[in-house]
């Protein structure tokens, strides 16, 4: 999947010379959480979270001419720069490691060197969900299975014969570098003829692992 399609087009910017209020006021109106700024070419030079603003502001202790003239600088005063950008035909799987590496919360979109569009924290989660299939009703069954090439369609083959949807697949290292999980969630409620299945076919389950093998 490509940022482009998870991407946000609609973009609240500001100019460097904004005021710290004004982007108090976009803020709240909008109900966001970054402001990219832009210079006159809409080119990314910075960016500003809601958490910069409220650093920023005046105190609800004091009400003093002087701490509320604080809201009157200039937006460049506060924020970040320079900023990580993205690329629309980025992949989102690599672009996780970003937000986790760097510990952000929001990538700009950039192509040509202007913005284009933004990614949030929120959005990946969403994307993420997305991928795994957990919005929808299924079952999830995972099984330790030896780590050889030819594997993965072995294994799926017996969902096959069943005329089982798989709605998501994902892989994960096992403790024992000989051997990796399969991670399927399938679209059904009653998985238990599959569960059968795999076992008879000699793969150990990891989960659900508390349904009794069959008998024989």
């Amino acid at each position: 999947m490509l940022v482009e399609e998870i991407m946000k087009t609609e973009v609240i910017t500001l100019t460097p010379k904004a005021t710290i209020n004004d982007a108090l006021q976009l803020l709240q109106q909008h109900k966001i959480r970054h402001i990219p700024i832009v210079n006159n070419d809409f080119q990314v030079i910075g960016i500003v979270s809601d958490r910069d603003v409220r650093d920023a502001s005046p105190s609800t202790f004091f009400d003093s001419t002087t701490d509320v003239d604080v809201l009157n600088n200039e937006i460049q005063s506060i924020m970040t720069s320079p900023v990580v950008t993205i690329h629309p035909l980025d992949f989102v799987e690599e672009i996780a490691a970003i937000f986790y590496e760097k510990e952000i919360a929001c990538l700009p979109v950039v192509s040509h060197e202007r913005l284009i569009g933004i990614v949030t924290e929120k959005d990946m989660l969403y994307t993420l969900i997305q991928l795994t299939g957990t919005h929808v009703q299924s079952s999830l069954i995972e099984v330790k299975v030896p780590d050889r090439p030819g594997i993965l369609p072995e294994v799926a083959a017996i969902f096959g014969k069943r005329k089982i949807n798989i709605v998501s697949v994902l892989i994960y290292p096992y403790r024992d570098p000989d051997y990796k999980i399969l991670v399927f969630r399938v679209k059904t409620l009653n998985p238990m003829p599959i569960i059968q299945d795999l076992r008879e076919a000699g793969y150990p389950l990891l989960w659900p692992n508390n349904i009794a093998e069959p008998k024989r």
